[in-house]
């Protein structure tokens, strides 16, 4: 699997509408494999996002569609500032995905 961690700075209240995006949006990015939010207990307005697909291949297909860029562009006026990308193969995970 391939995927990426990214730091989010939400403006004040956007997080529901933050959700409510990730449900309506994710299942029409192929390869995509899971989703998880992480609000910070010491900044509720900071979230990471953990997000897995199949391989790179699929992340980097995903990353280069005008259809993610619309689907950015939805979620970017919910953000302070551009979100911080950590890109990277996931070696394992647990538990283990077939």
């Amino acid at each position: 699997m391939y995927g990426t961690i990214a730091r989010l700075q939400l403006k004040p209240g956007t997080e529901a509408e933050l959700h409510r995006l990730n449900r309506e949006l994710a299942p029409a990015v192929p390869g995509l494999v899971f989703e998880y939010a992480y609000r910070m207990d010491a900044d509720p307005e900071v979230v990471f996002l953990v997000i897995g697909f199949t391989d790179k291949a699929a992340y980097l297909a995903n990353a280069a569609n005008s259809a993610q860029q619309a689907r950015y562009d939805q979620f970017r006026v919910l953000l302070v500032s551009e979100p911080e990308w950590h890109d990277g193969e996931i070696p394992f995970a647990y538990p283990p995905r077939e």
